[in-house]
């Protein structure tokens, strides 16, 4: 049987239900992290732990002086031990405006929920077939100070996968209101001309991806350059290669856009790089 972590309290995952989290519920009122477990540990916990503070401070929820990154890496390690999750796994820690009031809140404290979920990957794995991807041309993303964190209010990446399921292909890249490319539905964007990688810059609007800060770091360590730039449509016919990465899924690479085809060198590599930093 699973158990979630809400509030410090140990529920059964199934009789989990809206009541224990109706301000996210009603309004999104709150911010998360998904996190990877690999063979039984949490990976890069320090970063996602900055994020989800930062974001929390952003849509001024309180900051609560127990909610340390210690106490949130005890609370999931426990909860990982609970559940039995001693390969791969992926961890959703999330803080919430506390319960009351419509738009306006009763208050501004926090409250914490942990939920986590075993994976059949325990390292990282390279996806076998290439992913079609396309341009969401329904509706711009608009860069607000919000933009770097992950809120409970994500219905325009919902929209984003949707359409990319009536499009038939298995991700989207976001624009900007500029008409720059950004990120995917769930994932950072890169590309590589040359043997150099190029990635949208924070001020283009794009999320503050945990894997992508990492990635880059990565890849400056093993000699290869990283430029943060505007990233148009046509930069993705002229490209070598393009991959997608985030928290869990470590990176993935696109085989085609429109007619044109990747390969996957890169991301190859960067993989066995991120595996052997981890076991």
């Amino acid at each position: 049987m699973a158990y979630i972590n809400n509030n410090g309290n140990l529920i059964l995952a199934e009789e989990f239900n809206v009541k224990h989290t109706s301000r996210a519920f009603n309004f999104g009122d709150g911010v998360f992290e998904t996190i990877r477990i690999k063979h039984g540990k949490i990976v890069r916990f320090e970063a996602h732990y900055e994020r989800l503070m930062k974001g929390a401070k952003a849509i001024k929820i309180k900051e609560h002086p127990e909610y340390t990154m210690d106490f949130f890496r005890d609370q999931i390690m426990a909860l990982i031990e609970l559940n039995q999750v001693h390969a791969g796994g992926r961890c959703k820690l999330s803080i919430d405006r506390a319960d009351g009031g419509t738009y306006s809140p009763v208050s501004n404290q926090a409250q914490f929920l942990i939920e986590l979920w075993p994976i059949e990957m325990d390292d990282f794995r390279l996806n076998h077939k290439g992913l079609e991807i396309d341009i969401y041309k329904e509706m711009a993303l608009t860069k607000t100070p919000l933009s770097p964190f992950k809120t409970k209010n994500a219905l325009f990446k919902v929209l984003a996968s949707i359409h990319a399921e009536s499009m038939r292909v298995d991700d989207l890249l976001l624009q900007n209101e500029k008409g720059n490319l950004i990120e995917s539905t769930n994932s950072n964007l890169f590309i590589v001309s040359n043997g150099i990688i190029y990635t949208p810059g924070m001020d283009e609007g794009c999320i503050a991806g945990t894997m992508r800060m990492h990635i880059i770091n990565v890849a400056v360590t093993h000699g290869i350059r990283v430029y943060e730039c505007p990233i148009l449509p046509q930069n993705l016919l002229s490209a070598d290669e393009i991959f997608l990465t985030n928290a869990i899924q470590g990176v993935r690479w696109v085989g085609s856009y429109k007619t044109k085809a990747f390969r996957n060198e890169t991301s190859k590599i960067l993989l066995e790089w991120l595996n052997e930093e981890t076991r």
